[in-house]
């Protein structure tokens, strides 16, 4: 053991000297934070410009005051002025652009027109879609001469919500929410498949490393080559850790270092008022063009509640546990692979049958998010060599105990198969050097006495 932990330490120490660590466990966090700040910098640096937009009918005047001006958008209807006549100087008369509404919009509904020297906004476009759709309809139905129509439409006017309720075999029921339930569901799916497959393949390349330099030919003098393979895999992995670990907290400063500093100053403005208009709706917050309708609330208190109902105990070991024996199983077939060759280049005839499990699990996850139920989706969560990454994505959507249990236990009693393999596999190609290996050579490794 004590051989095993000062290979661990070296592995460690030299890894976490080298510039590409340095530079990587540095660089991450600002693309990871890039990811939270970008959308907070979109919406809160949206096009300020106050635009003027002027309203043209063609012969009528069916949809005169219909279209509502917004914070940042003053529609202006012109009476007695045509297309033409401000068709080319409508810029200099101050408008962002001219909307033409031609008289049998109600029957056809590509007849309108939004002219600017800019492309507009997709939020104003469905402004001004959504009002016009609207208007139609209530002129539409005005040729039934229904008595009271405005009332009518108003008091049908509803929006339904699934609420989605979790009930286990005791009766105990608790709300949860699809929405964030795929949401971690991806997000666990594809974080496994990037560490497994990130932190396996450089064991492996480790391990060509020291070939290539005939180093391991002086470390194998002391140590046995079982001892080091697994004192490369475990100082990988704590690397690995390391890594992950820097990346969330360096990820989460720089957030709040953004968020704090950078942000303009209606941003955090906005933040901070943003509770308090969830407690009242009816009240805007200053400066917003939204306001939080109790629709909006019902939403909100639901996602919340779906949050807070996930099984994040679980959740979290889960994800630890199929890290690690996801790594270990990998990363010892990685290592055996590393072993069997001399560069990189005659890795490729190997990795396949490797990558093939690791890809056909994240497609495999992402399907999950649809159906968790299904039958693919549970065999893919048993196997264990799938079993990480389409397990994580199961888990949000209440997987039963048993079936977690069952995926575990098989990864523990693989990884002791997959160890054991690649072990016999290392010892013998370590010191083989100058020869192509081929499946077939690798049998007769596996198959060596002693």
């Amino acid at each position: 053991m004590n051989k095993i932990a000062l290979i661990i330490k070296r592995e460690y120490i030299t890894r976490v000297r080298k510039k590409s660590f340095i530079i990587m466990t540095l660089l991450t966090p600002f693309l990871f934070a890039l990811i939270f700040i970008i959308p907070a910098l979109v919406m809160t640096n949206e096009d300020k410009e106050f635009k003027k937009i002027a309203v043209i009918e063609d012969g009528s005047d069916l949809f005169t005051n219909v279209i509502p001006d917004t914070r940042d958008v003053d529609f202006e209807y012109l009476t007695g002025v045509r297309l033409n006549d401000i068709k080319n100087t409508f810029s200099e008369m101050g408008y962002y652009g001219i909307l033409y509404i031609s008289p049998d919009l109600v029957t056809n509904p590509d007849a309108i027109q939004l002219i600017s020297r800019k492309q507009p906004p997709i939020g104003l476009l469905d402004h001004i879609s959504g009002s016009l759709e609207k208007e139609i309809e209530r002129q539409k139905l005005l040729a039934y001469n229904i008595e009271n129509l405005d009332e009518i439409l108003r008091t049908i006017n509803t929006s339904v919500r699934v609420q989605t309720i979790k009930m286990d075999e005791t009766g105990a029921a608790r709300e949860t929410s699809t929405g964030i339930s795929m949401a971690l569901a991806y997000i666990g799916g594809f974080l496994m498949y990037m560490l497994v497959f990130m932190f396996g393949s450089m064991v492996m390349r480790g391990v060509i490393e020291e070939k290539t330099n005939r180093i391991v030919e002086v470390i194998v003098s002391s140590v046995k080559p079982v001892q080091l393979m697994m004192g490369k895999i475990i100082g990988v992995a704590l690397v690995g850790l390391t890594q992950f670990a820097l990346w969330i907290v360096l990820t989460l400063a720089l957030v709040m270092v953004v968020k704090t500093n950078l942000l303009p100053e209606g941003a955090m403005q906005q933040i901070q008022q943003l509770p308090q208009s969830l407690a009242e709706p009816d009240q805007a917050v200053p400066g917003s063009a939204t306001t939080v309708t109790p629709e909006q609330l019902t939403e909100f208190q639901q996602i919340f509640a779906g949050a807070l109902n996930q099984p994040w105990g679980l959740i979290i070991f889960s994800f630890i546990f199929f890290f690690l024996t996801g790594y270990l199983l990998y990363a010892s077939v990685f290592a055996a692979i590393g072993s069997a060759v001399d560069n990189e280049t005659e890795t490729q005839q190997f990795m396949l049958p490797v990558t093939i499990p690791i890809i056909l699990g994240l497609v495999v996850a992402m399907g999950t998010m649809q159906n968790p139920e299904s039958s693919l989706s549970f065999w893919f969560s048993i196997i264990p060599l799938t079993s990480p990454i389409v397990m994580m994505a199961r888990i949000p959507f209440d997987v039963p105990a048993w079936e977690i249990a069952l995926s575990m236990g098989l990864m523990l009693i693989t990884i002791i198969g997959a160890v054991w393999m690649a072990a016999k596999i290392y010892r013998t190609g370590i010191l083989m050097y100058g020869k192509k290996t081929s499946y077939k050579e690798l049998w007769k490794w596996l198959t060596y006495k002693g």
